[in-house]
This record gives C-alpha cells, sequence and structure tokens, in this order.
C-alpha cells in the first residue's frame, strides 16, 4: 500500500514539475465525437444526457480519499490538433470507505494566463458503469476535439470528474497542463 501511495505522490509531483515545460495545441475543429448512443464496457454513454447534465452544470465539493490524475496516452508532446479527436485517460484512486460511481467527464480550454477567460468548453462524457469499489483504481477515456477554427497558439486544458458516493455528487477537478 505505501509503494501505491509513493508512486501516485511521484507520478503527480513529476506531473506538476514538468507541466510549464511541455507546449500542446494546434487548436482548429469543434468537431463532437461520434458516439453519441453508443454504449460499449465501461458504459460510456456519449454525448450529455440529461441526468448527467445536471451534474456535469454543478459544482461539487470533492469527497476525501479520492484522487485524480490525467494523461495522454498517445501523446507525450500534448498537441491537439483542431478538428482532430483527441484522448485523454483520466485514473481516479478509490482510498474512501464506500464505493462510488463515475457520472461524467467535463473538460474546457482556457487562456494559459488567466483562467477565468474561456476559449471553449468541451464534450460531456458520460459513463453508465462507471463503479469504482473502495481501494482500487480505475480508468476512465476521456475523447475529445477542439474547434478547427480556434488559432494555433497554447491553451490550457482543465477537466472535472463527476462521481456519486451514496447518491451524493461529488468532482475532482484536474489540470492537464499547457495543450
Amino acid at each position: 500500500m505505501a509503494l501505491i501511495n509513493k508512486f501516485w505522490t511521484f507520478s503527480f509531483l513529476l506531473f506538476l514539475i514538468a507541466s510549464p515545460f511541455f507546449q500542446v495545441a494546434r487548436c482548429q475543429s469543434d468537431e463532437a465525437v461520434e458516439n453519441a448512443g453508443e454504449v460499449n464496457d465501461i458504459g460510456i454513454v456519449g454525448d450529455e444526457t440529461d441526468d448527467a447534465q445536471d451534474f456535469a452544470d454543478g459544482s461539487f465539493p470533492s469527497a476525501p480519499g479520492i484522487n485524480t490524475i490525467a494523461v495522454f496516452p498517445k501523446n507525450i508532446a500534448k498537441l491537439v490538433k483542431g478538428g482532430e479527436e483527441a484522448e485523454l485517460l483520466v485514473g481516479l484512486k478509490n482510498d474512501g470507505q464506500s464505493s462510488l460511481n463515475v457520472v461524467a467527464i467535463k473538460a474546457s480550454v482556457h487562456l494559459p494566463y488567466d483562467h477565468r477567460l474561456l476559449v471553449q468548453n468541451l464534450t460531456v462524457q458520460v459513463f453508465n458503469n462507471g463503479s469504482v469499489p473502495s481501494s482500487v483504481q480505475a480508468t476512465f477515456p476521456y475523447i475529445f476535439s477542439v474547434s478547427k477554427f480556434l488559432q494555433p497558439g497554447p491553451f490550457d486544458l482543465v477537466g472535472t470528474i463527476v462521481y456519486e458516493i451514496d447518491q451524493h455528487p461529488y468532482q475532482n477537478t484536474f489540470y492537464n497542463g499547457t495543450i
């Protein structure tokens, strides 16, 4: 257990230290993920449903013992080309007392020098079968694309994973650095 905690701590610190050195965005497209209505192994529904939209628009506290990390698995340079799909993996570690259900992942693109300046809201990815028992780690895919009309340059990607514990909504925000 201590080895796992050291791994997550080391990964998080390495991510924080390295994030200012990555420049990653060649933004250009507004095409949405085209898997609306499809359900796969982990219950991805695709675009927003009414129930998940209610959660995704809210602002909820983080639950104790829940940690998140996000990485681009096939894109170390974090280059996101406009109009093309990009995949982000969101890791969730449940050290809480109860199991949780992941409801949705959402993200947005901001100017790197002021996060109050929103550039683009990205697709909300909804999950139907995102259960994570206590003392378990899980990874959830988030597929998005940025507007093909967005001028190339550095932008910050900020995401939120929304989950429920005992029918109460919570969220963790993850910052994936400059894309």
